[in-house]
């Protein structure tokens, strides 16, 4: 698989949950791969291969992100902290332990702050001998040009339903026929596919917030604000069943399952948004917002407790769902239904079709594009009550009966 020259360092983007990790960690394992025969790395066999298999390896570093901030910082200067650039560059000068290559893994590096991205970039300038840097990133526009400049890039898309439907059944994870709706959820993402079969209560939960978002097209004005709070508290319940399943399965963040296991926290959420594109929160917030929901009273309910980063990525959730569900009404207005996202929701789709005045169509259209706005607005950091709200009063109006 490997052949000699391999690059320092290699950028690996595309969405979240295609698989950006599974590559970086299979580049990792034909690195230090112990099998003579360069052609036969990685062999799945080996020692080497097997200490990366289980996240053992002390020659392979990764970095994620961490903190109510959702970010990689670039750490103090005399004492870098764990989980920080100054501390990982500190770890790549050192001597290998196997006595081979050594590889870092930064996972969803298009999270590194400004700061951390100068400490990184004199590194990918001056790699130490022997060091493979690989960056995963969502987002590669955020990481600076002189970053991106230092490393060979590759670029995953999506994959195809079919191919998706494969990978869950390899994994077990998924009936056929959840396999086949999930696969089209994900969006040819397949590490979105199986966090999805992991977390049946993440997807009854997108089912929710996608009817209330069909029936709000009939719904007042004052209807339609009152909803905010229910669609939160949906994008909530679905965001914190995807951590669940995210930090109880073997797979890493962006991992795909091929019938080797792989480690490391983080989640996506469905539909590519931080969201379904997120990280887990800290465990204290998450468990105090789930005993405010359980107590139902009103001064604890979701999103008045909820911290910044959790209300925003409640919102981010729900902006991803209603994306998808705009795109299927439009889909099914056009009488393309063999091309919806989700067919499950076809009945639905096709009552609230019914309902549309003339020009529905073209006004979706616009609609999606204030998704789009609302998507950059959250990570402008606008706050998320009033993007909700204006998304609600612009949504296209049924014609009355």
């Amino acid at each position: 698989m490997l052949g000699r020259g391999v690059p320092h360092a290699i950028l690996i983007g595309g969405p979240a949950g295609i698989g950006k990790t599974t590559l970086a960690l299979d580049l990792a394992a034909g690195l230090l791969c112990d099998d003579a025969d360069a052609s036969a790395r990685p062999c799945r066999a080996c020692r080497g291969c097997r200490l990366v298999e289980r996240d053992r390896h002390p020659d392979l570093h990764r970095l994620r992100p961490m903190g109510p901030g959702d970010q990689i910082r670039i750490g103090s200067r005399d004492r870098p902290e764990e989980g920080t650039v100054r501390r990982l560059a500190a770890d790549l000068v050192l001597l290998p332990v196997e006595g081979g290559a050594r590889v870092a893994i930064v996972e969803r590096a298009d999270r590194l702050t400004d700061d951390a991205q100068t400490a990184l970039l004199k590194t990918l300038e001056e790699p130490p001998a022997g060091v493979t840097i690989v960056l995963c990133a969502d987002d590669e526009d955020r990481l600076m040009p002189t970053v991106r400049s230092r490393a060979a890039r590759i670029r995953l898309g999506p994959v195809a339903v079919r191919d998706v439907e494969a990978i869950l059944a390899d994994a077990e994870a998924a009936e056929p026929a959840v396999a086949a709706r999930l696969a089209r959820l994900s969006g040819g993402r397949p590490g979105s596919a199986l966090l999805l079969a992991r977390a049946p209560d993440a997807v009854a939960a997108r089912d929710e917030i996608a009817r209330i978002v069909l029936d709000l097209l009939s719904a007042s004005a004052s209807a339609r604000l009152a909803a905010a709070r229910d669609l939160t508290a949906r994008a909530t319940e679905l965001g914190r069943a995807l951590d669940r399943a995210g930090l109880s399965a073997t797979a890493g963040d962006d991992a795909i399952g091929t019938g080797r296991s792989r480690r490391g926290p983080g989640v996506r959420g469905p539909g590519g948004a931080r969201s379904p594109s997120a990280a887990s929160e800290p465990v204290a917030a998450e468990d105090a917002a789930a005993d405010a929901n359980d107590a139902g009273t009103e001064a604890e309910a979701p999103g008045l407790t909820a911290s910044a980063a959790e209300r925003r990525r409640a919102v981010g959730t729900v902006v991803a769902v209603w994306r998808e569900v705009a795109r299927d009404l439009a889909v099914a207005a056009l009488g393309a239904e063999r091309q919806l996202r989700d067919p499950a929701l076809l009945d639905d789709l096709r009552s609230a079709g019914a309902t549309l005045p003339g020009g529905a169509v073209e006004a979706i259209g616009r609609f999606l594009g204030r998704l789009d706005t609302a998507g950059e607005l959250l990570e402008a950091n606008v706050r998320p009550e009033l993007i909700l709200d204006s998304l609600l009063l612009g949504w296209p109006t049924a014609v009355a009966p």
